[in-house]
């Protein structure tokens, strides 16, 4: 069934189909100048679950709060409506038991490293100054970059170049802690021990601020990108030797084993601490991989179902092996993928093997490598990564587009179906790898005031398989494959993925609470909602084409969303543009903005008066002497000089190369073309007061009130209010305690 995006009104009319709510008037909210926000009361349901409300008056408050990146509010009421996700589950669960938010508005640009602060802090991006999830620093070069997952939360001192004194925004963990209060966070945005730093110079310490009691950081690239490989029969031959290790180690095949007679590739990695892998062998831990194929099934019919993933300098060893470790990747066709830890590696490196196809006979034989991946070993939280190296495991294969989009090496053979397959495999094996890490961190700290879980998905799979509008076209390649000629299959394929990654985060959300327990606040979030997207966006060609110099300007782009940068004189590290030029040029670029349109019919009827972008804003210049350094109540201290998001349906990302031009357009020109088809389906980072990319907030326990409806908050109310759970007064917020949900 494909999946359609509901507005507000439609999510309330499931949310009461689906909860039975008996809603009342609505309540005058409490935030001061937010004052449509509003709660309902809900009839209490009439099932068996059990309400552990009682007896928790003298037990010190937890909360536990679960992020679910991209989940939508809609979707997942959707969902729980339509059986997807099931009654048991935790979403319904927790639905029926505590709070509940229509819409929950995120932050501006609604981007994952911008809302997850902005949910640490209880403060807007123009205050935390995470204003994207890439931008540049306005002190570094022009051609320099920061990721809003690593950048200084709370700002900077510009002169001398240092951390602030008075940071104007600070994560909930950091006022918990000066209070006596105990927090874990588990993989999530800012909690990563890390010194951050810009032009070499450490701009933000780890302690206090990217510190928590137990502190796991989100994992890394090892180095190695993920790879396809085809193989056949003739790449395959005996070898006694191999035979022999793996029935010593337990593992015996009903036809002859065979074995690769060369590696099917080589790459090495250092042993050093912190030291990563490359696809080269120039490192000096050596690794080269052969495959072994083997018959598990003892039906007297050459069978081969399995195979062996092996280092050859390491042979085929028995075990048992002790996380990390893994020994060789045994995979057999139709399961999942296999962890494959590269032994000897000092920052813990590992991948995993997936195989896609397999004939019995091995007449076709392929099958994937994923990336490698693991956690950074910042030494200040080093203790925590190796408990979860040596008791979960060496961080595992997220959900990577380079696969499906093909843009790893290897893949371009793989049909279509066995590239999703892999993808899904990730998507279940990487979010159970996250809700253990959670569980872990829960069981480990019983006497945590607050547990901060982030889970990846549903994101991924939407940016992948959010193929909804009429718009958007099945077959990147092919610009007539929207409307009545995009395929059907494909379309109801991809709305099962969808749903098959609620369903995957819902199981997290379970395990979670289940070993959170009865006497927990269980707090689930998302940090944005998702649109999807038919039209991809060149904003240098939009410059280039209004006549704008763009070797003195700087783009960055996170989505929908842009920042763009003049190298001014005194500010950028060697800047060379003067302050009367820089002004004009802001001018230039922001009529540029304002102006840009799509005047092709078939995709702009979405739009007013065809222009693309929604919001475009200016960094203000005359509250000082021409520094380029001033703010606003929205641009903030690293903020491009215009700051521009564009409509639902468009977005920066998913250029093709070559490119692709859209039904009606003229043929594409990589120097002039400012929009084309793009080659995956999903985007979020628009004005985040569009229904379509509220956030989820879902609430349940001993200090939430059951049966209540909030009409309208924001994710910056969710700080404050964890924090009065927990009986301590949030400062420095922008956010307001939702006290309709408190008892």
């Amino acid at each position: 069934m494909k999946l359609k995006t509901f507005v507000s009104v439609t999510t309330a009319m499931l949310l009461v189909a689906s909860l039975a709510w008996i809603a009342t008037p609505a309540r005058a909210g409490q935030d001061g100048d937010n004052g449509d926000r509003g709660s309902d009361s809900r009839g209490h349901d009439q099932d068996q679950d059990q309400d552990h409300d009682g007896g928790h008056h003298g037990r010190k408050p937890r909360v536990v709060m679960i992020s679910l990146d991209g989940a939508k509010p809609d979707f997942i009421q959707k969902f729980i409506e339509e059986g997807v996700l099931p009654r048991d589950g935790g979403l319904a669960r927790l639905s029926r038991r505590g709070a509940v938010a229509l819409q929950n508005v995120t932050a501006s640009p609604s981007l994952t490293a911008v809302s997850h602060i902005a949910i640490a802090t209880g403060s807007t991006a123009v205050h935390n100054d995470i204003p994207s999830n890439t931008f540049q620093p306005i002190v570094g070069p022009i051609s320099s970059s920061i990721s809003g997952f690593a950048a200084p939360i709370g700002g900077y001192t510009e002169s001398p170049l240092g951390p602030s004194a008075n940071p104007t925004a600070q994560p909930l963990w950091v006022q918990l802690r000066q209070q006596g209060k105990k927090v874990v966070t588990a993989t999530w945005p800012g909690g990563d021990g890390a010194d951050i730093s810009i032009n070499k110079t450490v701009v933000q310490p780890a302690q206090p601020t990217r510190v928590t009691d137990f502190t796991v950081p989100f994992g890394a690239f090892g180095g190695i990108g993920a790879q396809g490989f085809t193989l056949s029969r003739s790449d395959f031959a005996a070898d006694p030797g191999i035979v022999a290790a793996l029935q010593a180690a337990g593992h015996f095949s009903f036809s002859p084993v065979l074995v690769t007679s060369a590696p099917i590739e080589t790459f090495s990695c250092s042993a050093a601490a912190t030291a990563t892998c490359t696809g080269a062998s120039t490192l000096d831990v050596k690794y080269s991989i052969r495959v072994a194929a083997i018959d598990t099934t003892n039906d007297r019919k050459v069978n081969y179902d399995t195979l062996v993933f092996f280092d050859e300098n390491r042979g085929i060893t028995a075990g048992p092996f002790h996380a990390p470790s893994t020994g060789p990747a045994y995979v057999k066709f139709g399961g999942e993928n296999a962890p494959f830890f590269f032994e000897g590696s000092g920052a813990k490196v590992g991948a995993a093997y997936f195989v896609s196809a397999l004939s019995p006979d091995l007449s076709v034989v392929r099958f994937a490598r994923y990336g490698a991946n693991y956690i950074p070993r910042n030494t200040p939280v080093l203790a925590d990564v190796d408990d979860i190296n040596n008791n979960i495991g060496f961080w595992r294969p997220q959900a990577d587009f380079r696969i499906p989009e093909r843009l790893s090496p290897g893949f371009t053979n793989f049909p279509d179906v066995e590239i999703e397959t892999m993808y899904e495999d990730m998507v279940k094996t990487f979010v159970r790898y996250q809700a253990n890490i959670g569980e872990r961190a829960i069981k480990t700290h019983p006497d945590a005031d607050l547990v901060m879980v982030y889970i990846e998905q549903p994101d991924g799979s939407e940016h992948q398989f959010l193929l909804t509008d009429p718009r958007q076209g099945t077959n990147p390649a092919d610009p007539n494959s929207i409307g009545a000629k995009q395929d059907p299959a494909k379309v109801k394929r991809y709305a099962s993925y969808i749903r098959f990654a609620y369903q995957t985060a819902d199981k997290a959300v379970k395990q979670i609470a289940d070993a959170a327990g009865h006497d927990s606040n269980v707090v689930v979030v998302s940090d944005h909602g998702f649109a999807p997207f038919h039209t991809s966006v060149n904003l240098t060609n939009i410059l280039r084409n209004a006549g704008i110099d763009t070797s003195k300007v700087g783009v960055r782009t996170s989505g929908p969303a842009a920042d763009i940068y003049v190298n001014l004189q005194n500010r950028e590290l060697g800047g060379t543009v003067d302050l009367a030029t820089y002004r004009a040029l802001v001018a230039q670029i922001t009529d540029a903005v304002k102006n840009a349109v799509d005047p092709n019919a078939r995709f702009n009827y979405s739009l007013r008066d065809q222009r693309i972008f929604t919001v475009v804003e200016t960094r203000p210049l005359q509250c000082d002497a021409g520094t380029g350094q001033c703010t606003s109540k929205t641009v903030g201290q690293d903020y491009g000089d215009v700051f521009a998001l564009m409509a639902p349906g468009y977005n920066f990302d998913g250029i093709q190369n070559p490119g692709v031009a859209r039904q009606g357009d003229a043929p594409f020109n990589s120097a002039t073309t400012a929009l084309s088809m793009p080659n995956f389906y999903g985007a979020h980072g628009h004005d985040p007061e569009l229904p379509v990319m509220s956030a989820t907030f879902i609430a349940a326990g001993p200090q939430i009130r059951r049966d209540t409806v909030v009409r309208h908050m924001r994710n910056i109310d969710v700080a404050p209010t964890i924090m009065r759970i927990l009986g301590t007064t949030p400062h420095h917020v922008d956010g307001e305690v939702l006290n309709e949900v408190l008892r």
